[in-house]
């Protein structure tokens, strides 16, 4: 009791600072969660392994694509359970490169460390890079993490949501809510984009992304499209410093 006494007052500001950071991307989880819930019990999952695999993978990619196979053939084989690991490893692999980013700017004990990467999304990443060094104990494992458990509760309320009452929702689609992601990491990358190398390496990674898009899988898009541009920033600036050397 005396020894977490110290901890906590400090912990929830920005734990909850965080946390608050996420409420405006919550409209826009809130139709792709139900969507999921619905997709999966139309596979044949019960409300509870529909609710399960939202508390436990928290990767709206990754159970998609589970529910996808449910809906088309009921249980995978072994093959078809091998093929959706595989699968959910490339919708993924973008996590590497968040995590080398966030090591950097935040480096944790193991055990933070291992929490936050179960919690980590897209739009974590992004609002903690964003907002996280702003904030006025800075980029820190509280505001991390609320951040991630912010997105976690809505997506999980969501999926009961979509479990429970998504016979009588409207098609998510059709309300038109698949701008509210792209628009709002367009907004946190617009501040990030000061003066020219910052901007050139963002355009070409832009190009770079939609170009692969077209043969390749989302999550090793944005991997290989990140190292790349990442690749070109360092060249720029290390060809920069020695022309003024």
């Amino acid at each position: 009791m005396t020894a977490s006494a110290p901890f906590w007052p400090a912990f929830w500001p920005p734990f909850w600072r965080g946390f608050r950071a996420l409420l405006p991307l919550w409209p826009g989880m809130v139709p792709f969660a139900v969507a999921y819930a619905v997709t999966a019990q139309a596979g044949g999952l019960s409300l509870w392994e529909t609710q399960l695999m939202s508390l436990t993978v928290f990767a709206g990619a990754s159970q998609f694509a589970a529910a996808g196979q449910f809906v088309s053939g009921g249980l995978p084989t072994v093959a078809g359970a091998l093929g959706l690991v595989a699968t959910t490893f490339l919708l993924n692999a973008r996590h590497v490169l968040y995590g080398l980013s966030l090591s950097r700017s935040l480096p944790l004990p193991w055990g933070q460390r291992l929490l936050a990467a179960q919690f980590l999304t897209d739009e974590a990443y992004g609002v903690t890079v964003v907002a996280g060094p702003r904030d006025p104990g800075g980029l820190s494992f509280a505001f991390l993490l609320g951040a991630e458990l912010s997105l976690y509760g809505v997506w999980n309320a969501s999926t009961l949501l979509g479990s429970l009452a998504g016979a009588v929702l409207p098609d998510p689609q059709a309300l038109g809510v698949g701008v509210i992601f792209p628009l709002a990491f367009l907004g946190l990358l617009v501040p990030l984009l000061e003066g020219r190398v910052t901007l050139l390496v963002a355009l070409v990674s832009g190009l770079g992304a939609w170009g692969l898009g077209r043969a390749l899988p989302g999550g090793l898009v944005i991997l290989l499209a990140g190292v790349g541009g990442a690749a070109l920033g360092a060249w720029i600036t290390t060809r920069h410093a020695g022309s003024r050397a």
